[in-house]
């Protein structure tokens, strides 16, 4: 083994093991690709910091739209207290955060309102000079507001401030228009015109609201005034001033915006009106949805001013028993009403068709105008206010009567010897019923009540039930 010659080992280690790869390169990179490269990173962080300003701005837009939320609901909760002088100062916290929230976060207990169960709500609405002007609580304007929550409609019905009625439950008699005076002297705030009311056009009030003619004004002011489209040239020298005095109202035909003031003499004026109190009964409701319109414009709900303004005035100006628990509801119902084709009706007189009457009565030591029921009942209002959203079939009973022909026999048993000429001229004049003859009777009994007695075995059956219903 000495004599074999060893031969050292000379290979490196490293070789037994695959040799390092040189991932040196040289890159070469033109002006336009650095260019380019530059502006996408620019471009991504533009990006980043649009979405970042895009964030903050949408969070901060969400932010305000809540603070105003609460801020217009807690405002509108404050204004309905001082409303509301029927609302139980002790009410708890729970329910009036719980109403304060309804109308933001609906719940699934949400108050129905008065009336909509029976698919018809009934709002008496009033206006009044107010409590700094002559005949302050006088309500010159009466109307009943119908919302018939199934076809989702709307209808005002006005009645005239000369109507001469019965004060409730006692024997005396007025003008419709100072019941509500008489009921706030008396300490029971609108209860005798809503029962009155009730009377009158057979429907149950659910609410009323009162608004005096200072803050009618004030309001529209608030949102700028209203447009009208005036129907006639109106001249009139002898406007009721301040402290009893004239002033001379004047507006021309066609399109106008009307402020507060103007507003306010354009749905007072009568005397130069040919239809006098009816005429304007008609510009007040053509003025209320003119304002409803404005009210509710985007450039007015998002008005802060104006609706703080707005907020006060109501608070200041109008009573109502509608509670705050009512308010989500009616803005709920609100949404779903068409509140752009109102039906506008006035009950009135001077017409052939007409439901009243002129005649003078006397108040005090003074004779004075009044208006009465045509048929010397309620019945053809009552008639009108429950088919209001259907006119038609007031008219297919009409003809139903005149195709049946009836031959209708009067028979005076009154003691008034002129009495039976005035029924048989209502029957004819006012119902239609033109086949009537007057019947002389040798028998001078007097009869204690009316009868109808029907003599066609059910044969003229629209005849006898308008007979029934109208006849006093």
């Amino acid at each position: 083994m000495d004599g074999i010659s060893k031969k050292p080992y000379s290979q490196p280690v490293q070789q037994q093991f695959a040799p390092k790869t040189d991932y040196r390169q040289t890159i070469y990179i033109s002006k336009d690709e650095a260019a380019y490269t530059r502006k996408k990173r620019l471009t991504f962080m533009q990006r980043r910091r649009l979405k970042k300003v895009f964030f903050f701005a949408t969070s901060l837009l969400i932010l305000i739209a809540l603070l105003y939320g609460f801020f217009f609901l807690w405002k509108a909760y404050a204004v309905s207290k001082k409303m509301n002088s029927d609302d139980p100062q002790s009410a708890s916290l729970s329910r009036d955060l719980h109403a304060m929230i309804s109308p933001i976060i609906p719940t699934a207990d949400t108050k129905p309102l008065n009336g909509q169960q029976d698919g018809r709500i009934n709002i008496l609405l009033m206006g009044a000079a107010g409590e700094h002007n002559p005949g302050s609580n006088l309500t010159d304007t009466i109307m009943v507001m119908s919302v018939d929550t199934q076809n989702k409609k709307i209808a005002l019905l006005s009645i005239p401030r000369d109507l001469y009625v019965n004060i409730p439950d006692t024997q005396s008699y007025t003008k419709i228009n100072s019941l509500y005076q008489i009921g706030l002297h008396e300490g029971q705030g609108a209860d005798l015109i809503r029962q009155k009311m009730e009377e009158i056009t057979g429907l149950k009030v659910n609410y009323y609201l009162a608004l005096d003619f200072d803050g009618f004004s004030r309001i529209i002011d608030q949102i700028g005034g209203v447009n009208v489209t005036v129907a006639r040239d109106m001249y009139d020298a002898r406007y009721p001033g301040p402290n009893y005095s004239y002033q001379t109202f004047s507006i021309t035909k066609g399109f106008h915006t009307l402020d507060g003031d103007m507003a306010l003499k354009y749905v007072r004026e009568r005397h130069d009106d040919p239809q006098g109190d009816f005429g304007r009964a008609l510009r007040q409701q053509q003025v209320i949805q003119a304002v409803k319109n404005k009210l509710f414009s985007i450039q007015t709900l998002f008005n802060v001013v104006a609706m703080n303004n707005i907020m006060d005035t109501l608070g200041d100006n109008i009573k109502t028993d509608i509670s705050f628990d009512d308010i989500g509801s009616f803005i709920n119902l609100s949404k779903q009403v068409d509140t752009q084709n109102i039906t506008n009706v006035v009950v009135d007189a001077w017409k052939p068709d007409s439901l009243l009457k002129a005649t003078h009565v006397q108040i005090g030591n003074a004779s004075a105008f009044a208006l009465l029921p045509r048929v010397g009942s309620y019945s053809e209002i009552q008639d009108l206010a429950k088919n209001i959203f259907d006119q038609d079939q007031l008219k297919k009973r009409h003809q139903a009567i005149m195709n049946e022909q009836a031959k209708v026999g009067i028979i005076n048993e009154s003691g008034d010897t002129q009495l039976a000429q005035k029924v048989q001229q209502l029957l004819t004049n006012e119902l239609g019923i033109k086949n009537t003859k007057v019947i002389s009777k040798s028998n001078k009994e007097l009869a204690a009540e009316t009868q109808v007695s029907d003599n066609t075995n059910g044969g003229k059956l629209f005849t006898l039930d308008e007979i029934i219903k109208k006849l006093p």
